[in-house]
């Protein structure tokens, strides 16, 4: 049995952004989360699977935020916007094809054409990497266990801000919505190789 199909799958990466591969991150440095969503992001595209990029981003004031309140609570953590914070790491390099997502949320789907884009290209599984693991990782990943999409976790391809935080999704709450596994068993799949 294989974990997935290839051709109706894609890879939702979530916040491989300039901010944050200068941040904090546990347990999973973000240089190493980013280099194994690289590998994965290979397989898939070898494997002619979508890859949707999806990063964070907001008018320079962040009226457009859609929770204005959290913002704030949250700015301690990132006291000053950075040049170039929302842009996508250059390594991530999207395929002319392949789509970008700017969310305003945790959940990618809100306020987005993430579903739109998933739909049109006939995806019925997605994989989920990036940052943070227990807010855009799993408020995406939530959306998408409620839009009836098959939802898989690189584990070794997330991180949050503490290990704790990291642990508790990948521990409690994934398994209720999704698979969790390796990077090395997502890219077998990616393959076409039995799970």
């Amino acid at each position: 049995m294989t974990l997935f199909d290839p051709a109706t799958t894609a890879i939702v990466s979530i916040d491989l952004q300039e901010a944050n591969l200068t941040s904090h991150h546990e347990p999973n440095s973000p240089r190493d989360v980013l280099d194994r969503s690289l590998r994965l992001f290979s397989a898939a595209r070898a494997a002619g699977s979508l890859i949707v990029h999806v990063r964070t981003s907001f008018l320079p004031n962040e009226k457009d935020s859609l929770a204005p309140m959290q913002i704030e609570k949250m700015r301690p953590l990132n006291p000053v916007r950075e040049p170039r914070w929302d842009e996508l790491v250059a390594e991530v390099a999207p395929l002319p094809n392949e789509p970008v997502i700017i969310k305003r949320s945790w959940n990618a789907f809100h306020g987005s054409d993430l579903d739109v884009q998933l739909r049109r290209h006939g995806i019925k599984t997605v994989v989920m990497v990036g940052m943070s693991t227990n807010y855009g990782v799993e408020g995406t990943a939530r959306a998408a266990y409620e839009n009836y999409y098959n939802v898989v976790f690189a584990n070794e391809a997330m991180s949050a801000i503490t290990t704790a935080g990291h642990d508790y999704s990948v521990s409690t709450i994934f398994p209720l919505i999704g698979r969790v596994r390796s990077v090395d068993e997502i890219e077998a799949a990616f393959a076409g190789r039995a799970e």
